[in-house]
């Protein structure tokens, strides 16, 4: 897992590193409706947007799989519910489990095939 991590994360860095390299020229970003205006190399603006971007994804997928995960915890509440209730039951079998009672062996006559 980690040489995939390797694998994947060298070249994102190497790609955001010449494209940083390659836009440093400086842009204002206008702050609309604020009466702000900043001025930022290009670099840093694509790269905080995606940032940014991605935070904010990141949230809207945590909010909309809650749902999901409040099923999953009454799922495993359930489960651990009817392991417990098995657990006492193979218990309670086991220690009101009468013994096998002796057959007496002439009753039963000859075995089979003999």
């Amino acid at each position: 897992m980690k040489l995939l991590a390797w694998i994947i994360m060298v070249p994102v860095a190497l790609a955001v590193i010449s494209f940083s390299v390659n836009n440093r020229a400086t842009m204002t970003v206008d702050l609309w409706p604020a009466p702000f205006s900043l001025d930022a190399p290009a670099f840093a603006v694509v790269l905080v947007s995606v940032v940014l971007g991605m935070v904010i994804g990141a949230i809207i997928a945590w909010f909309s799989g809650g749902k999901t995960r409040q099923r999953a915890r009454a799922h495993r509440r359930r489960a651990d519910a009817n392991a417990r209730e098995l657990a006492a039951l193979r218990q309670q079998l086991g220690e009101a489990k009468p013994e096998e009672p002796a057959v007496d062996k002439a009753l039963l006559g000859p075995p089979p095939g003999s």
